[in-house]
């Protein structure tokens, strides 16, 4: 239909460390799915944010304490990894306090890093020049907490982000009591998640082995999440200006709370926002209508009001072009052509009769001989050539059209006919014959030809002609050409084939003698 929809997916307008910002469409989308985690909330700027976890860890770790980062394996923990390493790069005295990343699909993450490092962005392809930023210097990975050896200050980045279970839960157990040891949320937590309750700093907070212990590790929510938050979000909506926006990937409160803010910055009254539930379905009505544009020489002149434009109607992506056929190759990669088609069929019958029935049904039909052959030729239509080329074959000539091999087929058609009641043909005199035979003739060939064109064609109880396509049935009226059929393609191919049917096989009309 030519729609077009964006899908936001986990998006961020704002470059991190190894990541690019997320590229504005070429084009305007009629619908925006897009992604509303923050809501109306704004992230500090990066360098106030890096600036706050490099000082947290650096104070917690002179004092001797720990410090653990729970972090999702993948996208904000390669960054605070870059982040940390550099930092530890620029200060020797912390060469001593080791840094851990327990995570086996970290691990794994990484190694797609290292080797995709062109889809970075430019910061990480240029000092890919130099050496690989995802080898670290000052970072070991850490596979369990039994081969960890907690002695004196370090910093464990550890999975996963929610604190529910796995290293990161086992190691805050282990840590939450003491008052020098920190904790550094750094994205986005659940409701309802161990990472969520801490950060309201409660005075106690329950074990995984269902004890009661005191909270007194200094917890700090520093945001790198990887998702837009409202100035990115609005501002993406305003450059794109898409008139529909569907909200999705959010809690219904912050859904809620962001609509009725970009409502007010869409004020036009053009924009419709969705926020649907998970699974709701929503639907949208576009209409169906396309612009198709006349290029080259059809453009030369403006058409009068209801004049028809005839072309090639060529379509590119959701783009509709008009241009003549000789204009192909210049506007287009594509080119015309020109079919002309030969068949031969045996016949042993007298030439003059073919002329004579073809008289009947067309007002057109020249006789001549051919110049290079010498042979009797019949011009049908002023589209087919038919000759003798033998007293056991006839030969049809035509360059392809619609009209032309309709025209053929029905030639072919009252050729085969007339090959099968030859033992009865007569050559009539030239009298005059009544309309209801030249009808009936004509009604034959219009069979023949509905046949070769549908296969199935029978005659029903009511007069009208049954055409069966592939279990699918069209009733044909031969009076009025009102074709009846559930199937709407079928309807009209056949109401279309017997217009023109009728337009390539027209009796001769009566003289007025």
């Amino acid at each position: 239909a030519g729609v077009r929809v964006l899908y936001t997916g986990d998006y961020s307008r704002e470059e991190d460390r190894h990541l690019r910002a997320a590229e504005l469409p070429q084009f305007s989308p009629d619908i925006c799915v897009i992604e509303s985690t923050y809501g109306v909330q704004l992230h500090q700027p990066r360098h106030i944010r890096e600036k706050r976890f490099t000082d947290v860890i650096h104070s917690t770790v002179s004092q001797g304490g720990r410090v653990l980062i729970p972090a999702f394996a993948l996208g904000r923990a390669q960054e605070l990894l870059l982040i940390l390493d550099e930092y530890w790069s620029s200060h020797p005295e912390l060469h001593n306090v080791p840094i851990y990343y327990a995570s086996p699909l970290a691990k794994k993450c990484m190694a797609v890093y290292q080797t995709y490092i062109l889809s970075m962005n430019e910061r990480i392809r240029t000092q890919f020049a130099n050496s690989n930023p995802f080898k670290f210097k000052h970072i070991s990975p850490l596979n369990s907490i039994e081969e960890f050896s907690d002695v004196g200050p370090s910093v464990v980045m550890a999975s996963p982000g929610s604190l529910q279970s796995g290293l990161s839960r086992q190691l805050f157990d282990k840590w939450c009591s003491e008052k020098k040891n920190s904790c550094v949320i750094p994205g986005y937590v659940i409701e309802g998640t161990p990472a969520k309750t801490i950060i309201n700093e409660p005075k106690e907070v329950t074990l995984m082995n269902g004890l009661m212990a005191p909270l007194n590790m200094q917890v700090h929510y520093i945001s790198f999440s990887a998702h837009a938050d409202y100035a990115q979000t609005s501002t993406f909506l305003k450059e794109l200006m898409p008139p529909n926006i569907i909200l999705v990937h959010g809690e219904a409160n912050e859904m809620g709370r962001l609509k009725q803010k970009l409502i007010t910055e869409f004020t036009d009254g053009n924009t419709k926002i969705i926020t649907p539930k998970n699974c709701q379905s929503v639907e949208m009505y576009f209409s169906s209508e396309k612009m198709a544009k006349t290029i080259g020489r059809l453009a030369e002149k403006t058409p009068d009001v209801g004049e028809t434009v005839s072309g090639v109607l060529v379509k590119k992506g959701f783009t509709y072009q008009i241009m003549a056929p000789d204009d192909l190759h210049i506007f287009s990669q594509l080119s015309t052509a020109n079919i002309t088609q030969r068949i031969t069929i045996p016949f042993t019958g007298a030439f003059g009769v073919i002329k004579h029935r073809l008289e009947q049904i067309y007002e057109s039909v020249e006789s001549s001989t051919d110049e290079e052959s010498g042979v009797p030729t019949l011009r049908v239509h002023d589209s087919v050539t038919v000759k003798q080329d033998s007293d056991r074959h006839i030969s049809l000539h035509w360059t392809s059209d619609p009209i032309s091999d309709m025209v053929s087929d029905s030639i072919v058609a009252l050729v085969l006919n007339i090959s099968r009641e030859i033992p009865k043909v007569v050559v009539e005199s030239e009298a005059i014959k009544t309309e209801e035979e030249n009808g009936k003739k004509a009604e034959k060939v219009i069979h023949a030809l509905l046949v070769s064109l549908f296969g199935d064609v029978k005659l029903g109880e009511n007069g009208k002609l049954m055409v069966s396509v592939d279990g699918n049935v069209a009733h044909l009226d031969k009076q009025s050409g009102d074709v009846e059929s559930e199937n709407e393609g079928l309807k009209e191919r056949v109401k279309t084939a017997f217009r023109r049917i009728q337009s390539a096989v027209k009796p001769i009309p009566l003289s007025s003698s």
